[in-house]
């Protein structure tokens, strides 16, 4: 007999029972599935043995890490879907591009027609699955055989992969015969993967995904279609550089091209800087650049050199951050924690801004406020602004795109950026790098050369950062005139050596070590390069120092 706690709870079972046998005996005391276990600190999936002495706690869809297996899994079941309705010699490759609209976008190449039938068939098929309860099987096999394995499947993104990977060993699941690697654990069988629905879209499908508020429910799918161009435009950019995932991108590093690839990657984004600029010059109304996005996206970065590109074009802008209209901080709102909610639209001065902004358009002299962090109040040092004909506002905030913010100003007047940073690098065709590990990765670093801030510092606070983007910039990001992608096809390999010491300081007794052990375990998939190539003011300064640019 072997003694485990279990949820706080002594209990005693026979030695090689299974952590989904004991986990059949506990699912009456949750709402949703039990899908891994959390067993002396580490997770583990279900078919495991209990040993004597462990402590167990088990995590559904409701838990990020078991959010994060039931995609996986309804991935892979969808994946085996496809290959078995349209057959090896219709569909010549299927890869997983990007997050988009609840969902991930799928795009299925070959010789037939991604219409809705072909989707009712996938999508039917994916049901049988479930109502079979096939088992997600897993074998330890070493890398070299990885490599052979999927030169077999012709998945060459893989056989790439794993041909720079320093571990010995790789975990493959196996789906009724389906074989594949993706990057973290699965549930045990398709019984679990009731909640998913499968659209067409733009030659691609979405596949939708129910999420953590809410397990059960998919969410019906609202297409982005600016989201989408912009995403489907980052693919092209690393088709052209030939570096579209992690392989390609450490075959380009051991021949040495990096050079070449970071001068012509920011070469491309600069170009994309003065477009825009090229738009605002020819629109002389505009008087407000409005600039929003998510955490650690570049926008200070961003706005700067964008001020450059218009003031190429004989403009004159002023930039102005929104931060400084805070109200004072004994005024600003709390959060159901009662901590101060700085990413409230309560906590700007709204009403003052727009008299600010108005008189500014109507030619009046304006002081400008400066927000002291220190004191937590709202000062005048004398910063006045009067705007001649070539001037223009450069205004940046996490609520610029969000109507509420300007009210009063005439649309006609605002042009409005959303600017992220959308990663176009996927680790393979099946296993695409989620856009909110770029930017904690890119946070993680700055806070702590900025802050004196840990990484686990930076992790604990990610999702309350992540609930305020969900709140005040997602939904008006199609509200947007154009969209800007800061992430640059480089920047993981550049950013390992930052990220990683940061990382490894994480306690191993901590609530979030697990996020800074998976973190890791991502960045273990880069080969490492120097910083010193990259251009003083690249966006990626900001994030590990040495900008040009005052951010």
């Amino acid at each position: 007999m072997v003694q485990i706690t279990v949820e706080n709870e002594r209990r005693e079972y026979e030695a090689g029972t299974l952590l989904k046998e004991v986990a059949a005996e506990f699912q009456p005391q949750f709402d949703n599935d039990i899908l891994l276990a959390f067993v002396n600190g580490k997770l583990q999936e279900l078919h495991k043995v209990v040993r004597n002495g462990s402590e167990v706690r088990f995590l559904t869809a409701k838990n990020k890490p078991g959010m994060q297996t039931y995609h996986r899994s309804v991935l892979l079941m969808c994946l085996k879907a496809f290959h078995e309705v349209l057959g090896e010699e219709k569909l010549k490759r299927l890869s997983v591009n990007f997050s988009l609209g609840g969902g991930l976008f799928l795009e299925p190449a070959g010789d037939f027609v991604v219409d809705q039938a072909l989707v009712d068939q996938v999508k039917a098929k994916m049901r049988e699955y479930v109502d079979a309860k096939i088992p997600v099987m897993k074998r330890n096999i070493s890398t070299d055989e990885a490599v052979d394995l999927f030169h077999h499947y012709k998945m060459y993104d893989k056989e790439r992969l794993f041909h720079y990977r320093r571990v010995s060993r790789v975990n493959v699941y196996n789906l009724g015969g389906f074989e594949d690697y993706h990057y973290g654990y699965m549930v045990q069988h398709t019984g679990y993967l009731k909640y998913f629905d499968l659209v067409p879209y733009q030659q691609g499908v979405v596949l939708l995904l129910p999420d953590m508020s809410d397990p059960t429910h998919v969410p019906v799918f609202a297409p982005q279609e600016k989201l989408f161009q912009v995403l489907k435009e980052s693919g092209e950019w690393g088709r052209k550089l030939h570096v579209s995932n992690v392989g390609a991108l450490n075959e380009r590093i051991t021949a040495g091209g990096m050079n070449d690839l970071i001068l012509i990657q920011e070469a491309l984004m600069e170009k994309k800087m003065g477009d825009i600029a090229d738009r605002i010059a020819l629109e002389p109304d505009k008087k407000f650049v409005m600039i929003a996005g998510p955490s650690s996206s570049g926008k200070t970065t961003f706005s700067h050199r964008l001020s450059i590109q218009l003031r190429a074009k004989g403009l004159v802008p002023h930039p102005i951050a929104v931060d400084n209209y805070f109200v004072n901080r004994v005024d600003s709102p709390r959060d159901e924690q009662g901590n101060y909610n700085y990413e409230s639209l309560k906590c700007i001065d709204v009403e003052q801004f727009n008299r600010d902004m108005q008189d500014l358009l109507a030619g009046k002299t304006v002081e400008l406020p400066e927000y002291n962090f220190i004191s937590g109040e709202r000062e005048y040092r004398g910063n006045k602004l009067k705007l001649g004909t070539e001037d223009i506002l450069v205004i940046e905030g996490i609520h610029c795109l969000n109507e509420e913010l300007s009210y009063s100003l005439p649309k006609e007047n605002k042009f409005k950026i959303y600017i992220s940073a959308l990663t176009q690098l996927n680790i393979d065709e099946h296993n695409r790098i989620p856009t909110t590990d770029g930017r904690l990765i890119r946070r993680m670093i700055r806070d702590s050369r900025t802050r004196g801030a840990s990484a686990q510092d930076t992790i604990r606070r990610w999702p309350s950062v992540r609930r305020g983007e969900e709140e005040n910039i997602f939904p008006y990001q199609e509200e947007a005139d154009v969209m800007f992608n800061s992430a640059l096809v480089y920047e993981f390999a550049v950013l390992k050596q930052y990220a990683e010491p940061l990382l490894f300081s994480v306690p191993r007794d901590s609530a979030e070590y697990l996020e800074a052990k998976r973190l890791l375990k991502f960045l273990d998939y880069f080969l490492g390069v120097s910083s010193e190539d990259i251009p003083k003011n690249s966006i990626l300064r900001e994030f590990i120092g040495g900008s040009c640019i005052k951010v």
